[in-house]
C-alpha cells in the first residue's frame, strides 16, 4: 500500500505547495484511492510533482462537508472523468464557523450536490473489496473542544455541528488495516471505538486529523491532550497526523507517545 500527501497544512519542502486543507493519496495493488480534495486545486498541483495522475483515481471518498476536505471537488471532477465521489448524505448541508464578526460559510459547492457521479453512503458502505466507510459514530466520549466553533443550519438557524455528515475510510490489503479520519471531528477516541466495534480489533495504522486546534491558532487543553494520549497508546495502532490536530498539540502527543505518532505533511510517501 503507497500512501501520497497532496494537501496538509504544512509540507516537506519548499517544492510542494500548502494550505489548510487535506488531501491523502492512497494506491493498492488494484485500487487508486482518493481521500478529500483539499481546499482547492493544491492537490493537483501536488499531485503532478508526486507522480500521481489524478484522471486515474478510481475511487474518491470525501470525508465532511467543510471546504477544507471538499473544495477541490469541482476540480477533480474536472481532471478526472470516471470516479464515483462518495459522500454522506449530509455533507451538502450548509456548515459554517462562528467569528467575531459574522459567521463564514465553510460548507461545500451547493452546485455539486446533484452531479451523477455522486454516490452517497449510509453507516456502513462497502465500496468494494477491501474498502469501506462509516458514520454515525456515537458520541461517547467527549469532542475536541475546538469544535465548539463549528455551526450548522438546523429548523430555520444555526446550531452546533452534530457531526453526522462525518465519515471515515477503511483500507484493507494484504493484511494490513489503514483507517482514514478527516477531522475527527466525532473524537478519535469514538472513532477508534466504532471502528473496534465494527471489526473487533483497531486499525493497524491510522491517518488523519484529530482537530485538536482552530485556524485562529487556539487548542484544546494539555491536559486533555495528554489523556489522548494515554488513551491512543493502548490501542497498537500507529498514528499519522497533522492538519488540524495542530502544531502544538501534536509536539504533545509525540512527546508523550514517541515513535508510536508522527506528522505526514503534503509531499509526504508512506509505504505500508
Amino acid at each position: 500500500m503507497l500512501i501520497k500527501v497532496l494537501s496538509e497544512n504544512t509540507s516537506v519542502s519548499d517544492a510542494y505547495a500548502h494550505e489548510h486543507g487535506l488531501s491523502v493519496y492512497v494506491e493498492t495493488g488494484d485500487k487508486k484511492v482518493l481521500f478529500d480534495v483539499g481546499a482547492g486545486e493544491l492537490f493537483l498541483e501536488n499531485a503532478r510533482k508526486m507522480d500521481v495522475d489524478i484522471a486515474d483515481v478510481d475511487v474518491l471518498i470525501i470525508s465532511h462537508g467543510h471546504y477544507d476536505h471538499g473544495g477541490g471537488l469541482r476540480t477533480f471532477l474536472k481532471e478526472n472523468e470516471k470516479a464515483k465521489v462518495f459522500l454522506h448524505p449530509l455533507a451538502f448541508q450548509n456548515y459554517y464557523v462562528s467569528k467575531r464578526e459574522e459567521d463564514e460559510y465553510i460548507g461545500l459547492d451547493q452546485a455539486l450536490k446533484d452531479n451523477p457521479r455522486i454516490v452517497f453512503t449510509c453507516e456502513n458502505y462497502v465500496i468494494g473489496d477491501g474498502l469501506q466507510t462509516f458514520s454515525q459514530v456515537v458520541q461517547k466520549y467527549p469532542l475536541p473542544a475546538s469544535n465548539k466553533t463549528l455551526l450548522m443550519e438546523a429548523n430555520g438557524g444555526r446550531v452546533p455541528d452534530s457531526f453526522s455528515h462525518e465519515q471515515s475510510l477503511i483500507v484493507e490489503e494484504e493484511g494490513v488495516t489503514l483507517l482514514l479520519t478527516g477531522c475527527s471531528h466525532n473524537g478519535i477516541r469514538n472513532i477508534l471505538e466504532h471502528f473496534y466495534h465494527l471489526k473487533g480489533r483497531m486499525p493497524d495504522v491510522s491517518i488523519g486529523g484529530f482537530h485538536l486546534s482552530t485556524t485562529s491558532g487556539a487548542h484544546d487543553s494539555l491536559e486533555s491532550i495528554d489523556a489522548l494520549s494515554q488513551y491512543l497508546l493502548t490501542t497498537g495502532t500507529i498514528f499519522y497526523t497533522g492538519h488540524c490536530t495542530g502544531i502544538v498539540p501534536y509536539e504533545r502527543l509525540k512527546e508523550n507517545m514517541a515513535d508510536r505518532i508522527h506528522y505526514l505533511p503534503a509531499g509526504s510517501v508512506l509505504g505500508l
